[in-house]
């Protein structure tokens, strides 16, 4: 596990083709830079592969933070990016660590124990939802501190961030529960300052 990991994720900004609604992406990841962001994951929903492949070769080339791209390893690794953020239905961390190079992270969304067990090739765990939230309808039944916690105890050292409907006032609550970061897609992505909004993030993740 690279020893550097748990800085990235501390703060990490999530796409959403919603959330954006025709807005510049660039701009607004640059702006979120600004303001502390630590890590960006690529998710389009709705935006074809060579589009994704476009954005993410952009941000790369934009910003000074790691680029992740959310299920496709081939993407991420066509556009240059740092990683991959891999569901419960993508290719399992340890067969993606076949095919990616060695310096390339990993990151898994895990919901439950079950998840788990299928994520321990994974360089971090994206763990929620922390509570519920419009951005993501198959995110499963809010965790809150405690299943956050608990699902933290099985990550063996792994860095956990908490993702689904965080807010500024969340990051305390989610270091408490020994989380190393949070996640974050409209609270910094709908704001009319991004990098205000995400400075009011930074400030409290340390």
């Amino acid at each position: 596990m690279r020893t550097n990991v748990a800085d990235l994720v501390r703060l990490m900004l999530v796409t959403d083709d919603a959330v954006l609604g025709g807005r510049d992406l660039i701009a607004l990841a640059r702006a979120a830079e600004q303001g502390g962001v630590t890590s960006l994951q690529l998710r389009l929903k709705r935006a074809a592969p060579r589009e994704q492949v476009t954005l993410a070769r952009a941000l790369i080339a934009a910003l000074s933070i790691p680029v992740l791209v959310n299920d496709r390893p081939d993407i991420a690794l066509a556009a240059g990016a740092a990683g991959v953020h891999l569901g419960p239905g993508d290719l399992p961390a340890h067969l993606t660590r076949r095919i990616v190079p060695a310096p390339f992270i990993i990151g898994a969304s895990v919901g439950s124990p079950g998840e788990a067990l299928t994520a321990g090739d994974a360089d971090y765990w994206g763990v929620g939802p922390w509570r519920a939230t419009g951005t993501k309808a198959d995110a499963g039944a809010a965790l809150g501190a405690v299943g956050f916690a608990a699902i933290v105890a099985l990550a063996a050292g792994r860095p956990c961030i908490a993702i689904g409907g965080i807010g500024p006032d969340d990051v305390e609550s989610v270091r408490s529960a020994g989380g190393a970061g949070v996640a974050v897609v409209s609270a910094i992505l709908a704001a009319d300052d991004p990098a205000a909004a995400a400075r009011r993030f930074s400030t409290r993740a340390g």
